[in-house]
């Protein structure tokens, strides 16, 4: 690992990096002079931990065939050459701002492969201190710390980089203006406005405050200390979190037609990984697979095609039904046996028949012809 930079930025992050399993031994740290190695005379006391047994003494050189580079220093330091002489899949978080130290667009031009964060907002991955420093101290005066120690700092880097790999709320990838997030190399840290970071980073870190002794308040409960945190975030959070809380306590069958479309896939995923509801995908299998893989959409709920096989004993049961009330109608038997291959009739005789406990139609059509069914 190269670290470009030597200020206590750059050297509280290495010794951060250390604590986590990087071996000294692995870090080259470079200041404004070049690489900090066994040659160099005069270093301040904070530098002499990092002192590398090399004779390697530029920036250009040092990256050649590293892993990461961790830039913590000046823009436009780095070059798409220095770039390309790292290994395969470099990481590279160029933090200085406003210019990090090589462009994000340059970067991804020069290789496909590099895994990059920078400081800015403007591209995917930003590092900013807004992530850690709030909950941090929330997570410290909630149980009056004496201090901030090295246990409650691992624990927030926990909590951040495991959120990263959970499933995005719609509300974060509303605020963000993209269609999709989940981890991979253009997400691998959560974004800002992500509101679950107060209640895990939050909760984490007066945990580690807890467990290493230096509390001097403890907490009892921590599922009602993260529902205190989110009370704070105002009286619409409490609302919401209290309807989803009573669903979740006896969740219900829930079937979502048009489930071929992105947002009833995303509002699927989300009733089925918060424990919501038991959602069901109504509609062409095949097609609805497709889109699943097309969007990132992994979820194991069941897929409900009134053309199957599988529901041809539904099929018989609905048209009868649906033969008998719309008779007057002008429905007859060969109508009814035709109309239940469509998921508009199906999912309504399916909440007739109590199949499912509740019905989500109407995404690209107006369905009150189909009311008369319920």
């Amino acid at each position: 690992m190269v670290v470009n930079g030597a200020g206590a930025a750059a050297i509280a992050c290495t010794n951060l990096y250390i604590s986590l399993g990087l071996k000294r031994e692995n870090v080259l740290m470079c200041d404004s002079k070049g690489v900090i190695n066994h040659k160099r005379e005069n270093l301040t006391p904070e530098k002499l931990d990092f002192i590398a047994q090399t004779d390697i003494e530029t920036l250009e050189d040092a990256v050649k065939g590293s892993d990461v580079f961790i830039g913590l220093s000046k823009g436009n330091v780095m070059t798409p050459e220095m770039l390309s002489s790292m290994s395969e899949n470099p990481i590279v978080f160029a933090l200085a701002n406003p210019d990090p130290e090589i462009a994000y667009d340059l970067a991804i031009a020069t290789r496909k492969d590099v895994i990059m964060a920078t400081g800015r907002s403007d591209y995917p991955n930003q590092v900013n201190n807004v992530l850690g420093f709030p909950y941090i101290f929330r997570g410290a005066l909630d149980v009056q710390a004496k201090g901030i120690n090295e246990e409650m700092k691992l624990a927030a880097v926990h909590a951040i980089a495991n959120l990263a790999k959970e499933p995005v709320p719609e509300a974060v990838i509303l605020a963000y203006n993209v269609q999709n997030l989940q981890f991979g190399r253009e997400y691998f840290i959560p974004k800002p406005f992500d509101n679950r970071l107060i209640t895990k980073v939050s909760s984490a870190v007066a945990k580690a405050a807890i467990e290493s002794g230096i509390a001097r308040k403890t907490i009892a409960d921590f599922d009602e200390y993260e529902n205190q945190l989110l009370d704070r975030m105002g009286r619409d959070e409490k609302l919401v979190r209290m309807m989803q809380n009573r669903a979740k306590a006896n969740p219900k069958r829930i079937t979502l037609g048009n489930a071929e479309e992105y947002n009833v896939l995303k509002a699927a995923q989300i009733l089925y990984e918060e424990g919501i509801a038991y959602p069901s995908l109504l509609g062409d299998k095949k097609y609805i697979k497709e889109q699943m893989e097309r969007f990132g959409i992994d979820i194991d709920v069941p897929i409900i095609d009134p053309s199957d096989d599988d529901q041809k004993a539904n099929r018989k049961k609905y048209r009868e039904t649906l033969w008998k009330l719309r008779q007057r109608k002008g429905m007859n038997e060969y109508k009814a046996k035709r109309y239940v291959r469509q998921r508009d009739y199906f999912g309504p005789l399916m909440l007739r028949h109590g199949d499912t406990d509740g019905l989500i139609i109407g995404f690209s059509k107006i369905i009150l012809q189909f009311c008369v069914l319920f």
